[in-house]
């Protein structure tokens, strides 16, 4: 059973709290669905905005997984999570970057122009299990979102803004627009259970992140 996060209806955990043993998470190329360039070019500029905020939250370690690199071991370029997937997917990609879980991710609406609209549909799934553990489907309009500097926490602790013209910029900028609406779907992940502990936000600090399709040596302790 899903359960709603804060009263939203596009929003739903399995549980609060990630399983302790999830400490690694294989990121999947952005998706998108038909022809339109603009899709195109959205994922273009989002994808590595992507990869830094998943970072940013500190909960797992991040692996990307290049479209060519996908291709090759599943035979497509992206997945939404919505397809029949093949029998051996989550196993074959468990095997190869020891993951734990698998982070789908959609672009479904990009519109660069003002007022800006940016559509994220994403959802982490358990490698051994196959269990939708999150999964989030939101748009965001600038044009009927409240002001971004009167943003409620986590958001404002994920991305804090400091003057008018930064609050301007992430209203008019694509690529602040897309860090904003990205946090803010990412401030909807399960925490871990040791920070669910603490109340106050953690320090936003960028951590890198690893993209290579071998599997190397886990660089941070997660979940001890």
């Amino acid at each position: 059973m899903f359960i709603p996060h804060e009263q939203s209806d596009n929003t739903f955990l399995a549980s609060a709290i990630l399983p302790p043993d999830l400490r690694r998470v294989a990121v999947l190329p952005l998706a998108w669905e038909g022809s339109q360039i603009d899709l195109a070019q959205g994922a273009e500029t989002l994808v590595p905005i992507l990869l830094t905020e998943l970072d940013k939250t500190k909960k797992f370690e991040v692996v990307s997984i290049s479209r060519e690199d996908l291709r090759s071991q599943t035979g497509r370029l992206s997945w939404t999570g919505a397809e029949i997937l093949p029998t051996d997917f989550f196993d074959s990609l468990q095997r190869v970057y020891g993951c734990d879980a698998v982070l789908f991710s959609q672009l479904t609406t990009f519109r660069a122009y003002a007022p800006m609209v940016v559509g994220w549909r994403m959802k982490l799934v358990e490698a051994q299990t196959g269990k939708i553990l999150w999964a989030v489907d939101k748009v965001f309009d600038a044009g009927q979102q409240p002001a971004v500097n009167q943003t409620p926490r986590p958001l404002a602790a994920l991305w804090p803004f400091h003057d008018d013209t930064d609050d301007w910029r992430a209203e008019n900028s694509p690529r602040q627009f897309g860090q904003f609406t990205i946090a803010q779907a990412l401030s909807t992940l399960p925490n871990r259970k040791e920070m669910a502990k603490v109340s106050a936000p953690a320090t936003d600090v960028p951590s890198g992140r690893q993209s290579d399709k071998k599997l190397s040596p886990l660089k941070k302790n997660y979940g001890n």
